[in-house]
């Protein structure tokens, strides 16, 4: 077996792969990207942290590959779905950053708070400037932690131990569960109000793309203080050194930024912003521990066919997962769709499933639900191994039922979510043999391929307005590729299910909903 590691890694790792017999591990680091393309069809395992970008076209060259193994937690540089398309399995490591980024946010709080990066480069260039830098207290202040997962988890724990108090928002962890972390749970802008100093650790989804912008700036504290670790693009970098300009924000610290480096950032230049070059990750111990890690995992997998952390793949027999493929797919798409047009906390997951599926094992199909569920929230956080225990976290309650007659299909899964805010249904089936497709969402009954760039639209029935939508769409470059119009008639309603070449801007969704007989407009990815 030939492993190929091609970034930086650990020697804890590399020796780990090199002591399996049989296996020849090659490093090459800095290849180009069609060196890399090359190398790539010879091996069978592929070992990367954050450097190395894998294409679709790379994986279209990989001929042997069999597993991709990712030293950390972010595949953003990972094309996924085309690997799940060439029947590569991909893993990461989630756990082993979550202490390092989450004590590297408490570090760059206090560097900020005591002006630590100013006073020593002016103290190394002979200036002594005591009354220049004198700092505050984060005793008794107020931390507000926006995303509250294992890494805000942790920020938190150490603030309090700092006697600071906790205050936090996430919308997709019901509150009593934060209580009892003696975290107050508040809306996103009494957070803005009442917080000294706020970080957030939330993945980079749409929802929290420029979630710090100069309306969120607007409604802060004068002299609040901003940290990110999470990722570049949550803060609007631009607005934020503007805020800092005005006196809205007395500081930041940031560890990511939108532009890696960030040549030419307005923030690089101002004394109040304190930066390092993404080191959330960078500790010896969080190195080896994720270098290890993947190599045990991939070892794992080439040596006994064992899947651990896999994001694409449940932890299951090979001849099993050949069966389920087609509804693990599905599941996952359902999942996916159904988190995205919920607002609130999931509370309770009810399933069933009907028909041929439901002979075949539950357990990685409801996986599979649960996972698409999470990933709008947790992103590249959650993957098939640890969906139970962010579950339990949650304190999310999961029902199966099954139910051997079939109706209209010869197999469908359905799933029933109920949150703080809303309840939804939606139902799917296979075609053919491995074709997903939505056939219910709610009472209404359509039939939608799951894939791309989706709009769901609920309208009243009405002459025009379907056309109006079509209309509107095409006067903003939106190009619709497929339609699903579901109907239920005594209430005179439709919902309108559209697939888009590209994603909806955000400003034509709001002209949608400015349209008479549209009552919600909701962009989904999947």
């Amino acid at each position: 077996m030939r492993i190929l590691v091609s970034d930086d890694l650990s020697d804890a790792g590399i020796e780990k792969l090199t002591r399996v017999p049989g296996f020849q591990v090659e490093v090459k680091t800095k290849l180009t990207p069609e060196q890399f393309r090359q190398a790539i069809k010879d091996f069978d395992a592929l070992v990367i942290r954050s450097g190395t970008k894998v294409t679709a076209d790379v994986l279209e060259n990989a001929g042997n590959l069999k597993v991709i193994g990712r030293a950390g937690i972010g595949l953003d540089n990972v094309d996924v779905e085309a690997a799940s398309k060439h029947g590569i399995v991909v893993m990461n490591t989630p756990e082993g950053n979550v202490i390092t980024t989450a004590e590297h946010a408490i570090a760059l709080m206090l560097s900020l708070t005591r002006n630590i990066p100013q006073a020593s480069s002016s103290i190394k260039a002979g200036k002594w400037e005591k009354k220049r830098f004198q700092g505050k207290e984060v005793f008794n202040k107020v931390l507000g932690i926006i995303g509250l997962g294992r890494i805000g988890r942790v920020v938190a724990d150490r603030a309090m131990g700092l006697k600071m108090k906790v205050i936090g928002f996430d919308p997709f962890i019901n509150s009593e569960v934060l209580e009892q972390m003696d975290i107050e749970a508040v809306s996103l802008d009494e957070l803005f109000a009442r917080s000294d100093y706020i970080t957030v650790h939330t993945p980079m989804t749409a929802e929290t793309r420029n979630l710090f912008s100069s309306d969120a700036f607007k409604k802060m504290k004068p002299g609040v203080f901003i940290i990110n670790c999470a990722r570049g693009g949550i803060v609007n970098e631009a607005d934020l050194a503007e805020a800092i300009k005005s006196g809205i924000v007395a500081g930041a610290a940031l560890d990511v930024f939108s532009s890696e480096p960030p040549v030419g950032n307005p923030l690089i230049e101002l004394e109040q912003v304190v930066a390092t070059p993404h080191l959330g990750a960078s500790t010896e111990e969080a190195q080896e521990n994720v270098a290890v890690a993947v190599a045990d995992q991939v070892a794992d997998f080439l040596t006994r066919g064992t899947i651990r952390n896999a994001v694409n793949a449940p932890n299951i027999d090979g001849a099993v997962l050949a069966k389920l493929r087609p509804y693990l797919g599905l599941a996952e798409k359902l999942g996916s769709v159904l988190t995205q047009m919920t607002k609130g906390a999931i509370q309770k997951v009810s399933i069933e499933y009907v028909g041929e599926v439901a002979a075949l094992e539950k357990n990685p199909l409801t996986i599979a639900i649960l996972k698409g569920m999470l990933s709008p929230i947790l992103g590249d956080m959650v993957n098939f191994v640890n969906v139970p225990v962010h579950v339990k976290e949650r304190n999310i309650k999961v029902t199966e039922a099954v139910r051997s007659e079939a109706e209209d299909y010869t197999n469908l899964i359905s799933i029933h979510v109920k949150t703080s805010e809303q309840e939804n249904m939606v139902a799917g089936t296979i075609f053919g043999k491995k074709e997903p497709r939505m056939v219910r969402i709610n009472d209404f009954r359509l039939e939608a391929a799951l894939e791309g760039h989706l709009l769901l639209i609920y309208n009243i029935d009405t002459p025009g307005t379907i056309g109006a939508i079509g209309t509107c769409l095409g006067r903003n470059n939106v190009n619709i590729s497929k339609m699903s119009v579901g109907q239920v008639l005594e209430r005179g309603q439709n919902i309108i299910f559209l697939r888009t070449d590209t994603s909806t801007p955000p400003a034509v969704i709001k002209e949608l909903l400015a349209m008479d007989n549209v009552d919600i407009v909701q962009a989904v990815e999947v």
